[in-house]
This record gives structure tokens, sequence and C-alpha cells, in this order.
């Protein structure tokens, strides 16, 4: 997916947090939360997303 491609890119993101300054700026917000040690929201499915934990203990215990 191209990180300049807004349009396509804000169809697909899942992110429910209000607000987001980077809401189909994958390269951005993939920047953004992994400086912060987590995974953005298109790493979860949408139940799991909705928790706003994106941590990488959250992805794995999701997905076992």
């Amino acid at each position: 997916m191209a990180c300049s491609d807004y349009e396509k890119n804000i169809t697909s993101c899942n992110c429910t947090y209000p607000g987001c300054p980077r809401k189909g700026s994958c390269c951005a917000c993939l920047r953004h939360h992994l400086s912060r040690n987590e995974l953005p929201a298109c790493a979860f499915s949408n139940t799991v997303e909705r928790t706003w934990d994106r941590s990488f203990t959250k992805f794995i215990e999701s997905n076992k």
C-alpha cells in the first residue's frame, strides 16, 4: 500500500481513535506507533482495535 495514497488508505483504515491526525497516512501512523513500541490499528481485528491497546503483548494475545 502506498503511503501517499490517502484516498485508498482511508477506506481500509480501522482506527477508531477520534481526531487521529495520522488516519489514512500509513507511513506516519506506523512511524508514530513503532516509536511508542506499539502496532497500528490495522494490525488488530476491529474488536481488539476498539480497546486502544496497541501493545505487542495484546497483538500476541489476540493472535493465539
